[in-house]
């Protein structure tokens, strides 16, 4: 990935740039103490990092605005970060603790923040898409200009439910982003042999439906990517597929040795088409910043992600009173 080409889109300011580099560190960290925790036995069950693929939800958070919505897989971790929920709450719910997203009761594939519109990871694969248009079809409902991201895989893209949502999206103009994070190995199963077309976006013509594919590893093509999306949906033009080609450099899960694909191929996309690298260089080779001001970044990050892990592991255990509480809603609110 060239960082000129990236560097000379003219509206990514000096601030932008820190500010996407600061976010898409703070997952990384994030994860990494996560992988951790897991290591450690602190954190248990299934156990989806997103090493890797961090440019993708910075990106699109970078051209979101209040009231928009998200949903996503169980690989959610970045996702709630990016969309401004407190690592800290992230965190303790990864271990279990009643001072997580959900009490504890959830771990990693299943959180949720109504106060930043963050509608959770799913385990069953490609269930969130049929969400993610009921979503924007209460926000179509209401009459606003809100729009809903709802995020998928390549292994998803193959799902039935997924043409279906299509279909009634583009039915109803509905003012949802459909965004595919291909990273090329599914559970672990190459695209290459998994998918016959090609390009998983243009199965959208058959519906109408338009999108693009996108460099998922520069944040600055995904926004820029995102931007058009956004304003398809905000004026009423209904669906828009992003196809973002990503890569994780983990296994699907910890408990994955990813044994499908090289170590040599690991390193060479990690070397040569690191997201996070990629900024760095531009903000120094453009004098932006200094080393020294992204050492004090990690810094700062690393300190918030230690805290957070900290946090996850003072927080007390869910009470057994727990196992009876947010089974059933007892009350439905009405909005006016």
């Amino acid at each position: 990935m060239p960082p000129k080409k990236a560097a000379a889109q003219p509206n990514v300011s000096a601030e932008e740039l820190l500010g996407h580099y600061r976010e898409m560190l703070l997952i990384r960290r994030f994860e990494e103490k996560a992988g951790q925790l897991y290591g450690m036995g602190l954190i248990g069950g299934f156990c989806h990092l997103y090493i890797g693929q961090e440019a993708v939800v910075v990106g699109l958070e970078a051209v979101a605005e209040e009231g928009d919505k998200r949903v996503t897989s169980y690989r959610d971790h970045g996702h709630m970060l990016a969309c401004g929920m407190d690592p800290k709450g992230v965190m303790a719910e990864l271990t279990g603790r009643e001072g997580g997203y959900s009490k504890g009761k959830g771990g990693s594939m299943h959180m949720f923040s109504k106060e930043k519109h963050f509608y959770g990871g799913h385990g069953i694969v490609a269930a969130q898409v049929p969400l993610g248009a009921g979503l924007a079809f209460s926000d179509k409902y209401r009459g606003n200009d809100r729009v809903t991201f709802t995020y998928f895989g390549d292994g998803a893209a193959n799902q039935g439910q997924v043409y279906e949502t299509y279909n009634m999206a583009e039915l109803w103009d509905l003012p949802v982003v459909f965004v595919i994070e291909n990273n090329q190995y599914a559970m672990g199963t190459s695209v290459q042999r998994s998918t016959k077309s090609p390009s998983l976006w243009e199965r959208g013509a058959a519906y109408g439906i338009p999108g693009e594919e996108v460099d998922g590893m520069s944040v600055l093509a995904v926004k820029e990517a995102g931007e058009r999306a956004v304003a398809h949906c905000r004026a009423g033009k209904g669906p828009y597929i992003l196809e973002v080609k990503t890569y994780r450099y983990r296994g699907h899960s910890m408990s994955d040795p990813a044994k499908y694909r090289t170590r040599e191929e690991v390193q060479k996309m990690r070397d040569e088409r690191d997201p996070i690298e990629a900024i760095r260089s531009i903000l120094l080779t453009g004098k932006h910043a200094t080393d020294e001001d992204l050492k004090a970044i990690d810094k700062e990050i690393k300190d918030i992600v230690n805290a957070a892990a900290e946090f996850s592991k003072e927080s007390p255990e869910p009470h057994l009173d727990e196992l009876w509480t947010d089974i059933y809603a007892t009350e439905i609110p009405q909005e006016a």
